[in-house]
């Protein structure tokens, strides 16, 4: 098997891949670079499409059950 890669670096995965792995368009596939090679493995995790999406430090659970409280007890003044 083989696949070309285009100028703007993008390929066909060939249709034994696609098989095998069950994927879809649309579908997220998952890169894993080590010393013995490349794998390709189809992702099911969705949140993982959103990983990095969000910027945020690390945060207090007890002051997010705080703000919860509050926006539930604003909400319910409504």
């Amino acid at each position: 098997m083989h696949s070309e890669v285009t100028d703007n670096f993008q390929t066909t995965i060939p249709i034994e891949v696609r098989e095998k792995l069950k994927l879809t368009a649309s579908d997220s596939i998952e890169w894993d670079i080590s010393e013995e090679g490349i794998r390709i493995r189809r992702n099911d995790n969705p949140l993982s499409n959103f990983m990095g999406f969000i910027k945020v430090g690390s945060g207090s659970v007890e002051n997010d059950i705080s703000a919860a409280q509050e926006n539930r007890l604003e909400k319910s003044k409504k």
